[in-house]
């Protein structure tokens, strides 16, 4: 595994807006599995200028999302379709339909849910995979749990989790109490994981996550058995790790 540690979010979002691109350079139809949240709009920001200005194209990179909520439409301003549109696919030159979100008001999830997971298997999984990571060391909508859940699926959020993202909504009584996500399985199957943080309020989760056991408790623990594993975090995101002794690029 290799950790970067950079000053603040804007270099953190430069680095992994770096690492990202770098795939793209080397292998222009690759497939980027992409994340939502506040963590990455940054990361999408400086790859949205470097493509503006002409430095590397997506018209031939297909996408992949994490996960969507369950019941909400692509319409929706918090749905991740809209997301993924506000914040990245309508700024740069990729094919909207090589771009791909789980369908959030499927008739039948769990036939999405397996559609999807079949969908990405035909693509070959990601060869990029972009994380956030949730306070409680959720990665995608994967939650704490008893046990890893390979595929993926359909999850009732924790109560940390839905007042995490109630910040995004009137109320925390409008945060959809399910989601869509894409399982451990199909993340673990990408080639590379690139997984970033910032903030202090990260810190524990971070921390847990890679000098914790391996556990479903924490379900980003199970990415310190990835073999092409790449962290990047700010100093405060990172704290913990540095205390501990954990050897960090700068």
């Amino acid at each position: 595994m290799r950790i970067y540690q950079e000053a603040d979010y804007e270099a953190m979002s430069r680095r992994a807006a770096n690492l990202i691109s770098a795939e793209v350079i080397r292998r222009p139809d690759c497939v980027l599995g992409l994340a939502t949240g506040s963590t990455p709009i940054g990361t999408y920001k400086q790859l949205t200028v470097w493509n503006q200005r002409g430095d590397f194209s997506f018209k031939e990179v297909r996408t992949v999302n994490l996960d969507e909520y369950k019941g909400l439409p692509p319409t929706h301003d918090q749905s991740y379709r809209y997301f993924m549109q506000t914040n990245f696919f309508d700024h740069i030159d990729i094919d909207v339909a090589n771009t791909y979100v789980p369908d959030g008001l499927a008739a039948d999830p769990d036939a999405e849910c397996a559609r999807y997971d079949e969908l990405v298997r035909s693509l070959g999984y990601a060869d990029l995979q972009l994380l956030g990571l949730g306070r409680n060391g959720h990665i995608g909508f994967n939650e704490p749990c008893g046990s890893y859940v390979k595929e993926t699926h359909v999850v009732d959020l924790t109560q940390s989790t839905i007042d995490a993202n109630a910040r995004f909504f009137a109320s925390a009584d409008d945060v959809p109490r399910q989601a869509l996500t894409m399982g451990i399985g199909c993340i673990m199957a990408a080639r590379r994981v690139l997984l970033i943080a910032s903030g202090a309020d990260k810190a524990d989760a971070v921390y847990n996550a890679f000098c914790g056991p391996i556990t479903p408790a924490c379900p980003a623990s199970i990415l310190q058995l990835h073999n092409d594993m790449v962290l990047v975090g700010d100093k405060a995101a990172l704290s913990k790790l540095v205390a501990a002794g954990v050897a960090v690029c700068g």
